[in-house]
């Protein structure tokens, strides 16, 4: 028993001891300013032993007083700093790293907005925050700026492999994608440039139908629609230059929508899918060209024709030599136009029906007043199988 006091006893003078010994060993005082910076000194400049100069460092900051005489504190404190950014950095990198890893949209989003605070030119996290609205509709807003940012970087010859397997192409073609969906519900017009730009590029893209299928539905909703509401003015009235002018560059952007239509119908492989393309597209051509002749052989010729960009508006009508025959011609741009002679001889335009793919197809009355056929839009069918827009 009188052991055990006596162990207990010494414990507590060890204690007692010890506490100022320690207390003494963060004071402020000449003799431990010197040894912390001494060891901050001996290896701040090793990267291994960085973390023993920042130790040091913090203690000397923590024990004494600011002091703006003190040259050796705020020598110290810089580095403090640089140390807490490189550290914090690293770690909202790796944060980012696993969002990507784990398919956190989201969190991408939110932590690549932080990498790029204090990385402004890195060009990958552009990339990877250009295309997440792919993958999570709700960013899309979001992702088309950094999209815009991206294809900057990417055409000024900044590096981003491994992304897409270091592909240009590929590259562009995802973030062109990516602001065309965040554009078109807005404005279907101005999302032409970009469906075309993503469908240009040797790109898994160019293999589906759904993207196609989103660009006749661009042009239905945006061109289509504007130029039919246009014509509508001249229907019932006598031909002239002007109708004319105005159903001519009306049929330029039908032809676009009957291309992009083609296309999709050619690369689906999904039965079910092909046969909502094919329901959509011949019911445009029979409108557009008056029979079905040759849609057959536009679909197995279109994917080896560019992909046609947006139409320049014509200002003038084309020479009669060079104005293509409309019927059985599904891709000429300008068109013959379609009319019937009055009963005093004078032409009347819009009679023939021609121009109702607009109420056929995209929710518009026809020109001339034709019962629209049961085609859907092509902006809500068909509905192919959605694809992977994930990295590579």
């Amino acid at each position: 028993m009188r052991r055990t006091i006596k162990l207990v006893t010494l414990a507590a003078m060890l204690a007692v001891f010890a506490a100022p010994a320690w207390a003494q060993s963060k004071e402020c005082n000449d003799e431990n300013k010197a040894a912390w910076y001494q060891k901050f000194l001996d290896n701040f400049r090793d990267a291994d032993k960085q973390k023993v100069a920042y130790d040091a460092a913090t203690t000397y900051r923590d024990s004494c007083q600011a002091d703006p005489n003190d040259a050796q504190r705020a020598y110290m404190e810089k580095f403090i700093a640089a140390y807490d950014k490189v550290h914090q950095n690293a770690d909202i990198g790796k944060q980012f790293e696993d969002a990507v890893k784990n398919a956190k949209y989201a969190e991408q989003m939110r932590l690549g907005k932080l990498v790029l605070a204090t990385d402004p030119d890195n060009v990958k996290v552009y990339i990877i925050m250009g295309v997440v609205g792919l993958n999570d509709a709700s960013l899309l807003s979001d992702s088309a700026q950094y999209a815009t940012k991206a294809i900057e970087m990417i055409e000024g010859g900044k590096p981003f492999a491994p992304l897409f397997d270091g592909s240009k192409d590929k590259a562009l073609a995802q973030l062109n994608y990516a602001i065309a969906k965040s554009t078109v519900k807005n404005d279907p017009t101005a999302a032409i440039p970009y469906f075309v730009k993503a469908l240009k590029p040797e790109s898994d893209l160019k293999k589906n139908p759904q993207v196609y299928a989103q660009l006749a539905g661009a042009y239905g909703a945006g061109p289509v629609t504007k130029l039919t509401n246009d014509y509508k003015i001249y229907v019932g009235k006598d031909e002239t230059p002007e109708s004319k002018l105005a159903l001519a560059n009306l049929n330029q952007v039908i032809d676009r929508q009957i291309d992009a239509l083609a296309r999709a119908a050619a690369v689906a492989t999904n039965p079910a899918d092909k046969k909502n393309v094919m329901d959509v597209l011949t019911g445009i051509y029979k409108d557009r060209n008056k029979s079905e002749a040759g849609l057959n052989e536009l679909i197995a010729g279109i994917l080896a024709k560019p992909l046609p960009e947006f139409p320049t508006p014509l200002t003038s009508l084309p020479t009669p030599a060079s104005t293509p025959a409309t019927s059985g011609s599904p891709s000429g741009t300008n068109g013959a136009t379609l009319s019937n002679t009055g009963a005093n001889g004078q032409t009347k335009t819009g009679s023939t029906g021609a121009t109702g793919v607009t109420g056929a197809q995209n929710g518009n009355k026809t020109t001339s007043g034709a019962k629209p056929s049961p085609s859907p839009t092509p902006g809500n069918k068909p509905k192919p199988r959605r694809a992977n827009h994930s990295r590579r």
